[in-house]
């Protein structure tokens, strides 16, 4: 038997477009409904994943195509490995309920899209794939809730209610 796929949703938008604003406001109200959630952060761009003058940076620079550091109670591992995406990434949290991914407006993914007017007034995202516009525009989309950049419950709430569908069809 196929191990089941763990129940992944992105919160995605324009760069600056408030993502991890939305996340960091996000998380604490799952939390405080008993949800557990990992967040995958998707990064359009060769990002430096460690800093320069540690161990671990120059092991990488030495030429480690992996490396991972730890404690008593976190980990941190670096790997160079193409096309790797959400699905593989999200093994490494098995006890997540939820796996959000930050970016990933191309994906299939269900989604929270964030506009804000300061900089990006159109929705970028398939419209098939939105659970809800969170804006602080007027923008709405036939048949997508548009819901206000403070409207964190009402996020909260669909989410789980699309986690709960998942689980359903799943049969977990």
């Amino acid at each position: 038997m196929d191990a089941v796929r763990p129940f992944i949703a992105a919160v995605s938008g324009v760069k600056n477009s408030g993502k991890t604003t939305f996340l960091e406001k996000l998380i604490p109200e799952l939390k405080k409904r008993g949800c557990r959630a990992a967040v995958i952060k998707h990064d359009g761009h060769e990002f430096q994943p460690d800093t320069e003058g540690t161990d671990t940076f120059r092991l990488r620079q030495a030429g480690a195509y992996g490396t991972c550091i730890f404690s008593g109670s976190r980990w941190m591992a670096v790997k160079e490995q193409p096309d790797c995406g959400p699905e593989q990434l999200a093994s490494l949290f098995p006890e997540a309920d939820v796996i959000l991914v930050e970016g990933m407006k191309k994906s299939s993914y269900p989604k929270f899209e964030i506009i804000r007017k300061e900089n990006f007034r159109e929705s970028v995202c398939d419209p098939e794939t939105i659970l809800a516009l969170v804006t602080d525009t007027e923008l709405k989309i036939a048949g997508i809730p548009s819901l206000g950049m403070e409207d964190i419950g009402k996020c909260a709430d669909l989410l789980l209610k699309e986690l709960e569908k998942y689980k359903k069809q799943k049969k977990i």
